[in-house]
């Protein structure tokens, strides 16, 4: 089987684990099902993942392309930094939450990876790093923000104050008002402590 069957293959059991996570859940998803629908015994997708929390992790990976996507265009809106800011933090709210509104199946899925993965969780919060970072440069180089001398732990300790806007988790008992009203908030506390004075 040369590179380009085994990616194929790979794609195909990511498709078939999705749908079964999507219907029935991370939880009551087996390996043996995910093969029985693929139509493969299940020591041969052992042979592509080593277990089905692999799987998962690499369905989100997946899945991660358009939230990366919408990060670097919020980045390079002609906006200002402050702007692009709480747009960053707006945007990531309402994608978070309607996904895991849509779907509870996918919220436990996050739920598992969150708890069995935390070097995933601690990448992603890293990824996004790099856009609050390049935005908070922005702003210090325009003379809005204050000067900083390590903007990626700026970025890290925004993160700390916005983490219960970005995490599923912590979405089950607001509603998405409530939810952006309290961003506002925050953020405008996060903005007295940016602004340069």
């Amino acid at each position: 089987m040369d590179m380009d069957d085994k990616e194929q293959t790979r794609q195909k059991i990511l498709a078939a684990a999705g749908r079964r996570f999507q219907h029935y859940g991370y939880a009551k998803t087996t390996m043996s099902e995910i093969a029985a629908d693929l139509k493969m015994s299940t020591g041969n997708l052992y042979r592509f993942f080593p277990s089905k929390l692999d799987i998962a992790e690499a369905y989100a990976l997946a899945h991660e392309s358009d939230e990366e996507a919408m990060m670097a265009s919020i980045g390079a809106l002609p906006k200002s930094a402050a702007e692009r800011l709480i747009e960053h933090h707006r945007a990531l709210l309402d994608y978070t939450f309607t996904m895991i509104d849509e779907s509870q199946k996918i919220f436990e899925l996050a739920q598992a990876i969150g708890r069995e993965r935390p070097s995933y969780v601690n990448r992603r919060l890293a990824n996004e790093r790099v856009y609050l970072s390049s935005i908070l440069k922005d702003g210090i180089e325009d003379g809005l923000f204050a000067p900083n001398e390590d903007i990626n732990r700026l970025a890290e300790m925004i993160q700390c104050a916005t983490m219960k806007f970005r995490y599923p988790q912590l979405h089950n008992c607001f509603s998405l008002d409530t939810l952006r009203r309290e961003l506002e908030g925050t953020m405008d506390l996060i903005f007295k402590g940016l602004i340069k004075r």
